[in-house]
């Protein structure tokens, strides 16, 4: 444990308390993504900001049960596992189904899923887990302009 505690020293010590802004303006990204993405699908937004509420309609847009949110809980399983099954399985309800779109979750997870809220052509399909077949893209129509 030392060594966290070390590397939070060297770290500190070359950035000094920009480091802690840095990880507060990405938290706030990545919540006001998750708030737009809720929203999207039709649930409440104020859910990304209720710890145990979020889990639950996190869970609610692939389909899967709350009770599976206890899974997230295990140690090794949770984070290195199920997390990332779940965020795949997110991705794929909005119709991404490319090799990119699933590494592009995994490292710029915050920013995805703010790109996934936010664009027009990215539809909501419906719950994936359980299904037997992917749902399938439908085609958008446009929106009127106004002049």
């Amino acid at each position: 444990m030392n060594w966290l505690v070390d590397l939070h020293d060297s770290l500190y010590a070359q950035m000094g308390s920009a480091l802690y802004y840095a990880i507060g303006f990405i938290t706030i990204i990545a919540l006001l993504a998750q708030w737009r993405l809720y929203e999207k699908c039709r649930l409440p937004g104020m859910a990304a900001f209720v710890p145990v509420w979020n889990v639950i309609v996190f869970l609610k847009i692939v389909g899967r049960p709350a009770s599976d949110g206890w899974k997230f809980l295990i140690p090794v399983y949770g984070q290195l596992y199920f997390l990332p099954k779940v965020w795949i399985e997110v991705v794929q309800c909005f119709g991404k189904r490319s090799l990119l779109d699933y590494v592009l979750v995994f490292l710029l997870n915050g920013l995805y899923i703010l790109n996934l809220a936010m664009d027009d052509d990215a539809q909501y399909l419906g719950p994936l887990y359980g299904q037997q077949e992917p749902p399938k893209p439908t085609k958008l129509t446009p929106r009127p302009m106004m002049a």
